[in-house]
Formats: structure tokens, sequence, C-alpha cells
């Protein structure tokens, strides 16, 4: 079951410590899009993800968003941010994180996933040694195999949280 869990797990997006992770020599991030930067029915970036992602840029890092979601969502989200994007990415399938990974110019090890799903984003993380960080999903309101799937992650995340000594954020 390690390869499903995360080697951090954190609230949001906001309370990653990316300035650490730049000293530990990580040089591109990843982000899943929906219910990870935002609720998976908002369209465009709001301006704190904006802001984020600018410091993020300041301090050296590549971007990417690597989202199973539709290309014009994809695209449509990623007009104010002018960051790398794969639609379609069929995770936990690597392909689309390789040509990720190659865009930005960083190998495997300098290389962070953030997702808020253990059977895609972590899965897909880890299984090409990326640092994998989970986020908690911004709204419970989502796709039906999606809720189907948190079912099965509750139990795989109850597990890591044991093994952790951690209990949940709620």
């Amino acid at each position: 079951m390690d390869f499903l869990y995360p080697d951090e797990y954190v609230r949001t997006v906001f309370d990653i410590d990316f300035e650490q992770l730049f000293l530990d020599g990580y040089k591109g991030v990843m982000f899943d899009l929906d219910n990870t930067l935002v609720a998976y029915d908002k369209l465009d970036a709001p301006l704190e993800i904006q802001t984020l992602f600018n410091r993020i840029k300041s301090l050296g890092f590549q971007i990417s968003i690597v989202s199973n979601n539709n290309r014009d969502r994809v695209y449509q989200f990623n007009e104010k941010l002018n960051v790398y994007a794969y639609p379609r990415a069929n995770k936990p399938l690597t392909k689309n994180l390789l040509k990720a990974m190659n865009k930005m110019k960083v190998v495997k090890k300098q290389t962070v996933f953030v997702g808020d799903q253990l059977f895609t984003d972590v899965w897909a993380g880890n299984s090409l040694g990326f640092h994998t960080v989970l986020v908690m999903p911004i709204q419970d309101k989502e796709q039906m195999i999606t809720k189907v799937k948190r079912g099965l992650e509750g139990l795989v995340l109850n597990r890591y949280l044991k093994k952790k000594g951690l209990t949940r954020f709620r």
C-alpha cells in the first residue's frame, strides 16, 4: 500500500512549504487541477492561485498543470497562469507526467506532484519517484466516479494516518 501513501499531507496548496522544497533540491512542481487548486466547477484561476503561482515561480520553480479533465477546461483555467498544461492526462498513467517533467527540464528526483486523490495523483507521482503532496479536496461536491473512489481512498488514508501517527485535519 505504500505506493498510495503521499510524502506529505496538508490541508491546501497554500500550506505547502515551497521555500523548503526548493532548498531541498526540487525544481519542478506539477499540480492536479480539480479539487486541488480550485473546485471542479470553477472555470478560471482566482487571484490567490495566480499569486501563489507567481510566488512559486519567483523561487525558481517550473510549474505544470497535469489534469484528467478535458482540454477546454484545463486551457481556460491556465489562461491567466501561463504554465505548462496537460489535459486528459489519464492519471495514474504516467505518460503525460513524463512529458511535463521533460518540458520543465527537471528530473524525477527534482519533481513534486500535488493532488487531492490517492488513486490518481499520488499513485502516478509515486510510481515515477516524485515527491508527492496530498491536499484535502476543496469541496465535497464531485463527479460520481470520484465519490466512489473517495470511499476507498478513505480506507487507505486512514491506514496512512495511523502509520504516521497523524489524524485528519477536520
